[in-house]
């Protein structure tokens, strides 16, 4: 591991900041050190040792291992050409199957799965852990692919040419190394791939800076390079963009998180596309470019406002004119959370005051028009996969008590129809769900989720949790509480979703409001929900927990070394907590667009003033904090929260902890672990909060 030094800043003028300290625990940041591999060990064992001793422990952990595995599930299709794909976990498949079967039978309910590949049985042919990251498929070709495996479940994934009809790898097929990459098939012999392809061609953020053609029969070496971003930039990644039987190479570099020059790769040269470095491309169809607009765009002497969704005449736009129609500007309390594309048709997910309507746009004559779908009202609807051939797509929906049911739709008539929902976990009967808003301390109101028993005692005495993110522009929405209702509900709990800023409930400017320096605005608008509920009498702090993973880790930790007072519960997951040092260890330089660079001054003043592991501090009313990360977490470092462990321990604090020594950014690789998950988190809540 490499040995940073640290980071001695001195700020001018007399903006206070945190001296800068002696980090006695960068050995933790040695993901596999036997050091730091000891010290894992006796932080789980203890953890371990008290929480699976909780009453509890063992039904939270059944429950949740039988809602896992369950039969009953849904089995979520993606289309591909006349067959319906799907991975699937159960009891004899700990690791998964990689399955199809016809669409027709799929929709005739006549399911006859053909196992394509069994990951258990190839991780025990390689004595490695595999995790299934995916596939991509070669459009024209049915049983073509691309797969994706993670050692581990980490990021970081080998890819492998795979034959459906053989039902195994290629021998001389398509092989890329293990990397933070990609490849998409341009035809059956081409690839275009970004990977790491040896010294200096990654980014700082650990992401590839290159974009290749690669022909099959040829070194991957030795491949064409096309287009080269810089060593500072996210990265660089090359793709394809399909608009019926037409396909184009298509290159996206990123300099920051959230934008990204969109660029063409046609007739052996690049073509730059002439639209916001910050929109995100939706879509392409009938030969409309679809982009969603994350600040105000003037074009053609025409303004049209951040939060808008446009098409463009795609094939004018590769030759430098700008011919923009506006399809959708939502108001002040919606924003888009999804846009996909049928054979003939855009499907438009619109969130209105955080809960979901449905649309179907049409091209027709040069215009757009659009109805609404009528799905079920106050939930979360998402849009699981749509047939390129033809205008069938399948849509779920769900709310906190409502089972999720998956739909099949026709996006040419505008009819659904249920095609299989899941078993109701446990009595919904018994509870309610309201929405408040919260006044945050400069006056922006903040909504959020209540779900408790209908007939709940206001006595300051209920168990209760909240559930945040607050960064990435990413949406918190309604979803069924198949294990919270089991775990925590039936326990008496009172379960909470806040769609504070940071977010993207409301679209690009509440996302905004919540970045760099405003951050503290993000934690200003948790701590007025938690104050809304204690001064409503739902709770008190001696009963009131929060919970956060990733970004919401930090946020968390934020929660309770700002304001301990709030608070005697908190589950910090995966998180982000050292922001001196975040933008040095694996993927964190990409997070800079969303937190600030801590090595330039004027943005570490704004960071150090939140950063948990600067702002611990002896003497301290803490709540006692359950951290959970995962060693094969290559997105988030692992050292976060171990350093944060041995820093409060010194400290005198008592802490909870695990580490799970697989699973990636998501924690769990397997259903085993999620239900071990599961009952850790939910036996420390109850002991703490009830």
């Amino acid at each position: 591991m490499t040995k940073y030094p640290l980071i001695l800043m001195t700020l001018l003028g007399t903006t206070p900041f945190i001296q800068a300290q002696q980090d006695n625990y960068l050995w933790l940041e040695e993901v596999d050190g036997a050091k730091a591999l000891d010290f894992v060990a006796a932080q789980n064992k203890a953890t371990l040792d008290k929480l699976s001793k909780e009453k509890d422990y063992q039904f939270i952990y059944d429950k949740s291992l039988e809602i896992s595995n369950s039969p009953e599930r849904i089995v979520y299709p993606g289309i591909r050409g006349k067959y319906v794909y799907n991975f699937w976990k159960d009891q004899e498949h700990e690791r998964g199957i990689w399955r199809r079967c016809l669409l027709t039978d799929y929709t005739n309910g006549n399911i006859q799965w053909e196992i394509l590949l069994d990951i258990d049985e190839l991780s025990r042919k390689d004595n490695i852990k595999w995790v299934y990251k995916g596939s991509t498929a070669f459009h024209g070709s049915e049983n073509r692919f691309l797969v994706q495996l993670s050692n581990g479940g980490g990021d970081a994934v080998v890819i492998k040419e795979f034959d459906a009809a053989k039902k195994e790898f290629i021998a001389d097929g398509f092989q890329i190394n293990e990397a933070k990459g990609g490849a998409s098939y341009i035809d059956e012999n081409t690839l275009c791939v970004s990977t790491d392809f040896g010294e200096g061609t990654m980014t700082t953020s650990g992401y590839p800076n290159q974009v290749k053609i690669w022909k099959r029969g040829t070194l991957l070496q030795d491949a064409q390079l096309i287009y080269e971003g810089q060593a500072s930039d996210v990265g660089t990644w090359g793709g394809t963009l399909r608009d019926g039987e037409k396909t184009y190479t298509f290159i996206s570099r990123a300099p920051t998180f959230f934008t990204s020059q969109k660029l063409i790769w046609i007739d052996n040269k690049i073509v730059a596309l002439d639209i916001p470095e910050d929109c995100n491309i939706s879509g392409l169809l009938n030969d409309q470019l679809i982009i969603q607009l994350k600040s105000d765009w003037k074009v053609n002497s025409k303004t049209y406002p951040n939060g808008a969704l446009l098409s463009m005449n795609f094939s004018q736009l590769l030759k430098g004119t700008k011919e923009v129609q506006l399809m959708l500007q939502p108001d002040q309390f919606s924003s888009i959370s999804e846009v996909s594309t049928t054979k003939n048709k855009v499907l438009v997910n619109l969130l209105t005051n955080v809960t979901s309507q449905l649309y179907i746009y049409s091209f027709n004559n040069g215009k757009w028009a659009h109805e609404k779908v009528k799905a079920p009202d106050f939930g979360t609807i998402t849009i699981i996969t749509t047939n390129e051939s033809s205008d069938q797509y399948f849509f779920q929906y769900e709310n906190f008590i409502t089972p999720t049911t998956l739909y099949v739709a026709d996006a040419s008539t505008n009819t659904f129809k249920a095609d299989k929902s899941l078993p109701s976990y446990f009595d919904a009967s018994k509870y309610e769900v309201k929405q408040f808003k919260a006044k945050s301390k400069d006056g922006t109101m903040v909504p959020y989720f209540v779900v408790a028993a209908k007939n709940l005692k206001m006595d300051e005495s209920n168990p209760t949790l909240i559930l945040a993110y607050g960064g990435f522009e990413v949406s918190y929405q309604p979803f069924y509480m198949s294990k919270y209702g089991n775990a925590w509900l039936d326990k008496g709990g009172v379960f909470v979703l806040a769609n504070i800023r940071g977010g993207g409930e409301f679209g690009p400017k509440w996302h905004q409001d919540g970045i760099k320096e405003k951050r503290q605005n993000v934690f200003d608008d948790l701590f007025a929900v938690s104050e809304d509920l204690i001064a409503k009498k739902i709770t008190s702090p001696q009963h009131l927990g929060v919970m956060g993973g990733s970004n919401g880790g930090l946020l968390v930790g934020v929660a309770f070394t700002q304001r301990p007072d709030l608070y005697n519960a908190i589950v910090c997951q995966v998180p982000l907590l050292d922001m001196q040092r975040f933008n040095k260890l694996l993927a964190g330089a990409s997070w800079m667009g969303e937190y600030g660079n801590p090595d330039i001054p004027e943005e570490w003043a704004y960071i150090q003033k939140y950063s948990p592991y600067q702002n611990l501090k002896a003497g301290m009313n803490y709540p006692e904090v359950f951290f959970t990360t995962s060693t094969r977490d290559d997105r988030v470092h692992p050292g976060h929260a171990r350093k944060m462990v041995a820093k409060m321990n010194e400290l005198g604090y008592k802490t909870y902890y695990y580490e799970n020594t697989e699973g990636g950014h998501a924690g769990s690789s397997t259903n085993e672990q999620t239900a071990k998950s599961n009952a850790l988190v939910f036996s420390y809540l109850l002991m703490k909060l009830k």
